[in-house]
């Protein structure tokens, strides 16, 4: 078999080099007990006064991950936030300036807790539910990355991180309501999470609250991995 050099081998693919790589950023948040996501106005003529994710081209010699974390930092100074890969997208025609391929990301973000210290761009939280047209191809991204939440939610606790670290019942099942869009039985949903030995009970009530103060909880992390660590 014939051997070629580097720069040879560089001339044959010099065309497949004229494209970017960037990462978009679906960062979910609860509140008023709704499925939020933070969007930002596209800063593109093309997209003018449409709203879209927070992302940003893959600087040379930087990994997916850390661009990613990249753009999450930069665009709103949080970090230390659950993110995971969830999908790629290569649609020739997605963007206006040329050929880009994204790669989409996922993140969960409790809002009480990590306050936007960001706010350039009209940067905002909008209730998913009433999220319509989106800049690019996002509103598919959107739903790729909430699909994946949803399957999610269900086999690993990654919602908690969407609550405060005090939470009741009620505002549990409101959480799995909102990501499911589905209406759970509130005594069943109670009794499966409740068997699960997963659940700290603090021995505390809500604060200030209209309703009938609700007893609150914390998940035990530690003995969640290390009931995995039996089985995997």
């Amino acid at each position: 078999m014939q051997t070629k050099n580097i720069n040879a081998h560089l001339t044959e693919i010099q065309d497949y080099f004229n494209m970017a790589v960037s990462v978009d950023c679906v960062i979910f948040g609860f509140d008023d007990d709704e499925l939020k996501v933070l969007l930002i106005k596209s800063d593109l003529k093309e997209f003018k006064d449409k709203w879209s994710l927070l992302g940003d081209v893959v600087q040379p010699g930087e990994e997916l991950d850390q661009a990613a974390y990249r753009v999450l930092k930069s665009r709103t100074g949080l970090d230390k936030v659950y993110m995971e890969q969830v999908h790629t997208f290569g649609g020739v025609h997605r963007h206006p300036a040329g050929r880009v391929i994204t790669v989409a990301y996922y993140s969960l973000v409790n809002i009480e807790q990590n306050i936007l210290k960001k706010h350039g761009n009209e940067l905002h939280w909008h209730t998913l539910k009433k999220v319509q047209d989106l800049a690019f191809d996002h509103k598919q991204i959107l739903q790729c990355c909430y699909e994946r939440l949803k399957h999610k939610v269900i086999e690993q606790p990654v919602g908690f991180n969407l609550l405060p670290e005090k939470f009741s019942l009620r505002e549990l099942q409101n959480l799995y309501e909102a990501i499911l869009d589905v209406k759970l039985d509130r005594r069943n949903f109670r009794k499966k999470f409740l068997s699960m030995d997963l659940l700290i009970d603090l021995n505390e009530e809500e604060d200030d609250v209209p309703h009938r103060p609700a007893r609150l909880y914390q998940f035990n992390f530690e003995k969640y991995d290390m009931k995995r660590k039996r089985y995997f």
